[in-house]
């Protein structure tokens, strides 16, 4: 129940689906993730009868691996399949922080769907935080992992930084933690 919870909030690349599950089995929980998206899917279950194989496939999963399975094969599945279906990190690196999407290798950033107007410090800021949720970064720390170890200047561009995010992002993305610096908030709050 708490994974359809999670996919009810969150966006998810592939779902690794086991049959056997406490309060509702795995064909249930497909069904109901199948009435809101074409997310791929694998199942990864001890049941190897081929009932469950078809009816898996008849739900329109996209691949059935019976336990005991070899974990480099396996990984190698999700692979094919994020390939097929252009959902893999192997074309683009992103970086998924609530509604919010940073594509690292294209510099870009999308809230809610729609594009984010940043500055390259800005977006390498804005990477640093959620890169983290819920760790403290403090100016200094800002400063030498963005600006470098001999920026020369006042500490306070950070805060003006912090300022025109805010604006562009909204509130409850970015906190102050008073007296020792910014933190994204932790995703589960």
């Amino acid at each position: 129940m708490e994974a359809l919870e999670k996919f009810q909030k969150d966006k998810f690349d592939l779902i690794l689906l086991d049959l056997m599950l406490p309060k509702m089995d795995g064909f249930g929980v497909c069904e109901m993730i199948r009435r809101e998206s074409h997310v791929p899917v694998l199942m990864l279950t001890a049941l190897d009868s081929e009932e469950e194989q078809l009816r898996g496939f008849q739900m329109e999963i996209d691949d059935y691996v019976t336990k005991p399975f070899s974990m480099p094969i396996l990984l190698q599945k999700i692979r094919a399949i994020l390939r097929r279906t252009g959902r893999g990190a192997d074309d683009k690196q992103r970086l998924h922080y609530r509604d919010l999407t940073l594509d690292l290798d294209g510099m870009e950033a999308m809230l809610a769907g729609r594009p984010l107007d940043l500055t390259t410090r800005e977006f390498e800021l804005l990477q640093a935080l959620i890169s983290s949720p819920g760790r403290v970064f403090t100016r200094e720390v800002l400063l030498a992992k963005l600006w470098g170890y001999d920026f020369f200047g006042d500490e306070r561009v950070v805060d003006c930084h912090i300022k025109n995010l805010r604006h562009k992002l909204g509130t409850g993305y970015i906190e102050t933690v008073r007296g020792r610096g910014y933190r994204a908030a932790k995703e589960n709050l």
